[in-house]
């Protein structure tokens, strides 16, 4: 069940090329209902590590392991912190390594899951990596996608949802932050049955930017500096994805 490039005219009720070219994704609003679905982490079931991935990445420089990216008139080293997080996809990184909750690691640090007034972001959980780099012990939510595992289970919980089930036609798009189409993005159409594919779509590097039924009744967006996917529409499909065991779903009123 193949997705084919479409009119970039269908993306239009939610901004044109000369108003909003939804650079990393058009945000949507909240209504009827939203929740964020928390893009995964995990962590080493060794225990946690003091050392964090920019203390490892100076050791290896240092060490003579990696050569210094080389930017003239400009020590990017220096002036620069890993993060340790992936920027686009991202999945399970499989043996020795566990799912952790962001729920279960924000009880850990006695601080909110998400700060009120703050989108999901690199910023969300400080106090688990209080100078921006995260404990190597830790693979931290990936930024602009949802995991693989989870990008899959939402579409699983929208094939139950739909009254179309797997037959339901969708829209995607691509934002120009990640397809290179600096100009229009690019824009697909297909079934939801195939929507499973668009994680490795050669205009994207994960989730698309959005996604929606063809009838408006739900849409997704990956914004490609947050480290959650906001889905929107009836209160009824937000409480089936809370209620799904392998997504973590939040809502959040003020965004």
């Amino acid at each position: 069940m193949g997705w084919n490039v479409a009119d970039r005219e269908l993306v239009s009720w939610l901004g044109t090329p000369e108003t909003d070219l939804g650079w990393c994704g058009y945000k949507i609003d909240s209504r009827p209902d939203a929740a964020w679905l928390l893009h995964a982490m995990y962590e080493h079931e060794s225990g946690l590590a003091k050392l964090t991935y920019d203390e490892e990445q100076r050791q290896r420089l240092a060490a003579g392991l990696e050569k210094p990216t080389r930017i003239p008139g400009f020590d990017l080293e220096a002036r620069s912190c890993v993060i340790g997080n992936e920027l686009g996809r991202s999945a399970d990184p499989g043996s020795g390594w566990k799912r952790l909750r962001w729920t279960e690691l924000a009880a850990r640090l006695d601080e909110s899951v998400v700060t009120e007034g703050q989108y999901p972001s690199f910023r969300s959980l400080s106090g688990a990596h209080p100078s921006g780099s995260w404990p190597v012990s830790i693979r931290p939510p990936a930024e602009g996608s949802l995991d693989r595992e989870s990008w899959q289970t939402l579409i699983d919980v929208l094939i139950a949802w739909c009254p179309g089930g797997a037959d339901t036609q969708c829209v995607a798009y691509f934002g120009p932050a990640v397809s290179g189409e600096f100009d229009t993005g690019v824009t697909v159409s297909g079934p939801l049955g195939g929507a499973g594919d668009l994680y490795d779509h050669p205009s994207g590097v994960g989730s698309p930017s959005n996604m929606w039924a063809a009838d408006r009744s739900w849409i997704t967006w990956s914004d490609w500096d947050l480290c959650g996917t906001k889905v929107a529409g009836p209160t009824e499909l937000i409480d089936a994805l809370q209620a799904a065991p392998d997504l973590e779903a939040l809502r959040l009123p003020w965004c």
